[in-house]
């Protein structure tokens, strides 16, 4: 459908591809503020419906709507094919065609119904209808390749802005992140010099005693020997002076378990030729009796 002009005196023109019954058809129409215009036709032939002011006003008065109404409801249904509508092309007698379509109101379902004529030159007729449709593809096209184009502009302006958006959002959490890693190497810093500080302490009290052991040192080294050492000497005298008188006090224990255990030996070693020569005597005896 393509559609053009202004309201007022201007016309307005709307041309669609009605599908109706029979066989669909083209029909091009010119609307004037109180009577329209309308060329019809199927690809071979054409019809014409030129209704006046006085025929529109007739039958605007048959349905009580003011002319302007009357003209607005036919070109809302003449410029979109209405979905709940039921469109017809029919044949009128003598060449002339019908052309209705049904509407509700109120809750009542009407009729619109206008009678067209042939066309005294249907070529050319037909020639105009679809020179409007080219002219009208190509206004569309136009106008397809300018909304494609705006809608290309809109497009990149959503990428900018998003882009944008993006890079600010990178922007803070870079700036974020820097401050971060500001905060930390200060901490650290103060951390370091603390510990630094906490150390020198301890190195320096280290190493004073270091230096105090060191004079100590070197004071007894210059007086002679130190009270460990003398007292050293003193314990080790001491435990060898004990185990000299605890070795002379056992040796006069050791010298008398000696004697003890050679008499006793030298006892037993007598015995025991007595007892045997005794054995002897006691057997030559009886060796003499028998």
């Amino acid at each position: 459908m393509e559609k053009k002009g202004g309201e007022g005196a201007a016309p307005r023109h709307t041309c669609l591809k009605l599908v109706t019954e029979p066989d669909p058809i083209f029909v091009k129409d010119t609307w004037f503020s109180s009577h329209f215009h309308l060329s019809i036709t199927d690809g071979l032939h054409s019809w014409l419906c030129n209704a006046t002011e006085e025929e529109a006003k007739e039958r605007a008065e048959q349905w009580d709507q003011p002319v302007s109404v009357y003209i607005q409801l036919a070109e809302t249904h003449l410029g979109f094919q209405m979905p709940g509508s039921v469109y017809r092309f029919t044949d009128a007698g003598d060449g002339y065609k019908r052309l209705s379509w049904t509407f509700e109101k109120e809750g009542t379902k009407l009729e619109w119904r206008w009678k067209c004529q042939p066309s005294p030159d249907s070529k050319k007729s037909t020639a105009g209808i679809l020179d409007f449709l080219m002219d009208a593809n190509i206004r569309l096209s136009f106008l397809d390749f300018d909304v494609s184009l705006v809608a290309n502009i809109v497009r990149v302006d959503e990428e900018v802005v998003k882009k944008t958006e993006s890079f600010e959002r990178l922007k803070g959490e870079a700036e974020k992140c820097l401050t971060q890693s500001e905060k930390f190497s200060s901490e650290k810093m103060e951390f370091e010099s603390a510990i630094y500080g906490k150390f020198l302490s301890v190195l320096n009290a280290k190493k004073r005693k270091l230096r105090e052991l060191r004079d100590q040192l070197s004071k007894k080294e210059a007086s002679g020997k130190f009270p460990q050492e003398e007292e050293s000497e003193k314990t080790e005298s001491f435990d060898e002076d004990t185990d000299h008188e605890k070795s002379e006090e056992e040796l006069p224990e050791k010298l008398a378990g000696t004697s003890t255990n050679v008499s006793s030996t030298r006892g037993k070693g007598r015995n025991v030729p007595s007892t045997r020569g005794r054995a002897r005597g006691r057997g030559s005896k009886r060796a003499t009796l028998a």
